[in-house]
């Protein structure tokens, strides 16, 4: 009989030891290992881990999957690339087209997506919504409730504006145990294979919602529900399931307390896309963006809005963050940075003054502040601005985040405006990324960041030199180039650019 073995976890980030440990070196945090048993090896008799299947399932595999092939005697044999066939058709359409964005287009079949987010954001909001517009195409989608009451989610389907005649294959699992989940699943997979409504758009598709994660747990597992060892084991076979099946699954995710996704980085690399569900210090605004995608572009982001019947795509989201601009004081630089394939144009406010203390402050909202530090380091030491000695605080208007290298030289524009005030023309735009050595490179994607400028009111552009534009006027812009960062700044200052251009 095989004997149970004892890890310790952390649980904030699930970093494992084999031994307790003060200070967690995945993390950082104190005093967050947590002493767990481990399942015997193997399992318990009749147990189904994730990657353990029949042997019917292994040979059929998923519907439109090529399964695995048996030679004489039941020997795995490889399946050459060419007789696979492509899952790219089997992309099921996704509404609205902010959130299709962020997946790729559409949902791939038997792909396994993450959503996280802070609690309250609208993560069962946004799913309600895209299962209820599913379910109205005559796709199958099966809630898996674990820490709502069917009641609740009615509620809240009714306010999305559920109707009993439009939306006939939402269904709700309300169970947490994971085996008899299986057990509901495999029974809904049976009815679809034998439902006579071949001829339906959505008829023998179905979609998985588990609402969320942290609530399964699995009687093999010697753990309580939410620990790392469950949601790793529960994550896994959930990400068996649809592999085997091709039914696409969302799993809901909390987060912890440095904004992470709680429970095993695992899990993480198991599923095929993570989704982080942001808002916006608290109003309507809500993002979803993309860390991991398998079948897409990495760091898409699509920009809701929370309205009473619903989430609602934003219009004109690429200025969702110059709202409310003043764009005559000092102290602010606009820049065009890009999340994946769209652009957006985002305003840097920066204030410096005097420090009253021993040790000057540097408060940052928005960018790391590590970079803005590194930015105010080069402009002492290439331009000759004096910001030792002064209080520097940094954020990103409208609550955006920026992790773009083109914003470099907007930073240091805002700075410098603070510092000297001297406001940037609100009809100018600042790009570049800025080197230790003084120097001003060029962006990625420059035509795209100029088009989005000079759709929204903006006539210059400070920027490095363009391979062969480099006084040209480009989409209508005037483009004011520059090499270094003490020439940047001075053509971002320049007193002759507030002409009346009016601004965006």
């Amino acid at each position: 009989m095989a004997k149970s073995t004892t890890r310790f976890f952390c649980t904030d980030c699930g970093h494992e030891e084999l031994r307790w440990l003060g200070r967690c070196p995945g993390c950082g945090q104190w005093n967050t290992f947590k002493e767990m048993k481990l399942a015997p090896e193997g399992g318990k008799k009749g147990s189904r881990g994730f990657g353990s299947r029949s042997g019917k399932e292994r040979e059929a595999g998923a519907p439109g999957f090529a399964g695995n092939r048996r030679g004489p005697g039941g020997v795995l044999e490889a399946v050459p690339l060419a007789e696979i066939g492509s899952a790219e058709h089997e992309r099921l359409p996704v509404a609205p087209t902010e959130v299709a964005r962020v997946l790729g287009g559409g949902l791939v079949a038997g792909s396994v997506v993450l959503l996280g987010g802070e609690p309250g954001v609208g993560k069962s909001t946004l799913l309600t919504g895209l299962a209820l517009w599913w379910a109205a195409q005559g796709v199958r989608v099966l809630y898996v409730a674990g820490e709502e009451s069917p009641t609740q989610i009615r509620m809240r389907a009714e306010r999305l504006g559920f109707a009993a005649d439009r939306s006939p294959g939402f269904s709700i699992l309300p169970e947490v145990h994971l085996e008899t989940l299986l057990s509901a699943l495999d029974r809904e997979c049976q009815s679809l294979e034998t439902s006579t409504e071949g001829d339906a758009p959505g008829a023998g598709k179905c979609i998985v919602i588990v609402d969320s994660i942290q609530t399964l747990h699995s009687e093999h597992i010697d753990a309580f529900p939410g620990s790392p060892t469950q949601i790793k084991y529960c994550g896994g076979v959930m990400a068996d399931f649809a592999r085997r099946t091709g039914f696409p699954v969302f799993l809901v995710g909390h987060v912890t307390k440095s904004g992470d996704l709680a429970g095993p980085k695992l899990l993480e690399h198991m599923v095929d896309t993570v989704l982080y569900f942001e808002g916006s210090d608290g109003g309507p605004i809500r993002m979803v963006r993309a860390v991991k995608n398998r079948f897409g572009n990495t760091g898409e982001l699509a920009v809701l809005e929370m309205r009473g019947d619903g989430l609602v795509p934003v219009d004109q989201a690429g200025v969702l963050f110059l709202s409310g601009r003043r764009g005559n004081e000092p102290g602010a630089a606009v820049c065009a940075i890009r999340n994946g394939s769209r652009t957006f144009l985002v305003e840097i406010q920066a204030l410096v003054s005097p420090s009253r203390y021993g040790t000057p402050q540097r408060v940052v909202q928005g960018v790391d502040s590590k970079r803005v530090a590194l930015l105010a380091a080069i402009l002492e030491k290439r331009a000759g601005m004096d910001l030792a000695g002064c209080d520097i605080f940094v954020k990103v208007a409208g609550g955006g985040r920026i992790d773009d290298p083109a914003a470099d030289l907007a930073i240091m524009a805002a700075l410098a405006s603070s510092l000297r005030e001297r406001p940037v023309p609100a009809s100018t735009l600042v790009l570049g990324e800025a080197g230790l050595t003084g120097e001003v490179r060029r962006v990625t994607d420059l035509d795209a960041r100029l088009l989005e400028a000079g759709r929204h009111g903006f006539a210059r552009v400070v920027m490095a030199p363009a391979a062969g534009k480099s006084k040209k006027r480009t989409q209508g812009l005037e483009i004011a180039t520059c090499t270094s960062v003490e020439e940047g700044v001075a053509l971002a200052l320049e007193p002759a650019a507030n002409r009346a251009l009016g601004g965006c």
